[in-house]
């Protein structure tokens, strides 16, 4: 007896059709995983590339610029670190001097430092002309009397930001003299230059920031036309042409009782003026030759800043004071009789001590014509000096230093001839360390 049944021929088919389905999937892939890797046919459009060289192994130190993750090394890591790769030096463009000067770019290439004093220097002949042509070797530089190891020296010149400041309490007639000057002022500034107005009488005005000669400073100077000064007399306080009208034995027609008017209280704030131009100038870029351009009589009354406080500013961030010294400071020997100081009318003399402390010059002149010809001058003087600079053992923000330039030429005050006239900062404040 069977024990196990015998399968009908129609069983046998279904089995073997099951089983067909099953094995032909599993042959497929297989027969997929077994074809032969065969190349591309070589394109119709594009003939075929050579096989690459082997290239140069990369050296162990060459960086990885990449951003990508590094591949791992064959070779055996020895634990030593690789090797450095030489620094190289450029030399900058130009070809270099060889008597040991800079060129104006070099003083921005140097680490800066509280330390380093820079030091701007004219040097005139007795005729008033600029010497050209000095080299490192004809300055000696003093602080507070001990000689000092220049550093940087150059004669390049260099573009101003230039703070203009005019005095609108002079009397009306030398106001409408200067008005007068105002084209050759602009013509005095080239475009690598900036330039701001200020006008001053009993207060401080901004007329302009800080800006390329153009259009805007032009039309700042054109309506500048317009302004007037204080009347050229004496005030006039009673009589018919008083400002209370006709009066009967000193009391006004109308009017029963007596009106007694005084003259209001005249200020020249230069100290104040020259403070802010200060102030603005400190913000302005350090390549920049920075000087305060002031026309005015030299009267000083009624600023809130003393001259000390100003100076102190100007000589900290190494501002240079030049003066047009117009009215009552152009006729000759007037200068003297203004050092006189007379209670309630101020001084007269303090232009000239702003020049002199900060390396400047005043320019004292009473014709138009003049004044026009010293626009040229003095922005000349101060684009064109020698600039000197060295390093001081002087704590930042220190005490006062006093500086003295010397030059290999005899001096004018010693009556020989040829001689020369040196306009240097007279000192300085060190800077305060940064923070």
């Amino acid at each position: 007896m069977d024990l196990v049944p015998r399968m009908t021929g129609i069983q046998r088919k279904t089995f073997s059709l099951i089983a067909m389905l099953l094995l032909v999937p599993g042959m497929i892939i297989w027969a997929q995983d077994k074809k032969p890797d065969i190349p591309d046919a070589p394109s119709t459009a594009q003939p075929p590339q050579p096989f690459p060289e082997d290239a140069p192994a990369a050296p162990k130190d060459q960086p990885n610029t990449s951003g990508q993750p590094a591949a791992e090394s064959s070779q055996p890591d020895t634990g030593a670190p690789p090797p450095r790769m030489p620094e190289v030096k450029t030399m900058p463009p130009g070809t270099p001097k060889d008597d040991g000067s800079n060129s104006r770019e070099d003083l921005y290439r140097i680490i800066s430092t509280v330390n380093f004093v820079q030091v701007p220097v004219t040097v005139k002949d007795q005729d008033g002309r600029l010497v050209s042509g000095l080299v490192p070797k004809d300055f000696q530089v003093l602080e507070n009397g001990e000689k000092q190891k220049m550093t940087f020296f150059t004669s390049d010149p260099f573009p101003l930001s230039a703070a203009v400041v005019f005095d609108l309490g002079m009397p009306d007639s030398v106001v409408q003299k200067v008005n007068q000057t105002f084209s050759s002022l602009e013509g005095a500034f080239s475009q690598f230059d900036e330039v701001s107005l200020y006008v001053y009488s009993g207060t401080v005005t901004r007329l302009t920031d800080f800006g390329t000669v153009g259009q805007e400073l032009n039309e700042t100077l054109s309506e500048l036309k317009t302004k007037h000064g204080k009347n050229d007399g004496v005030p006039v306080t009673s009589g018919p042409f008083g400002p209370q009208g006709p009066a009967i034995n000193g009391t006004p027609v109308g009017s029963a009782v007596p009106i007694l008017i005084t003259p209001p209280r005249e200020s020249h704030v230069i100290n104040d003026a020259i403070l802010a131009a200060a102030l603005d100038l400190s913000k302005r870029d350090r390549s920049r030759r920075k000087i305060i351009f002031v026309i005015s009589d030299g009267r000083e009354l009624g600023s809130t800043a003393g001259y000390r406080d100003v100076l102190k500013v100007l000589l900290t961030n190494g501002i240079v004071v030049y003066g047009v010294g117009v009215g009552g400071t152009g006729i000759p020997g007037y200068g003297k009789l203004q050092r006189l100081h007379v209670p309630r009318m101020g001084t007269g003399d303090i232009l000239p001590k702003y020049a002199s402390a900060t390396g400047g010059e005043l320019f004292t002149e009473f014709s138009k014509d003049a004044i026009d010809s010293v626009y040229a001058r003095a922005i000349m003087d101060a684009r064109n000096q020698y600039t000197l600079g060295y390093v001081t053992k002087a704590a930042p923000g220190g005490s006062y230093r006093e500086v003295e330039v010397r030059v290999a030429r005899p001096d004018c005050a010693n009556y020989s001839a040829p001689c020369i006239r040196t306009f240097a900062k007279s000192g300085y404040y060190p800077a305060p360390p940064s923070r």
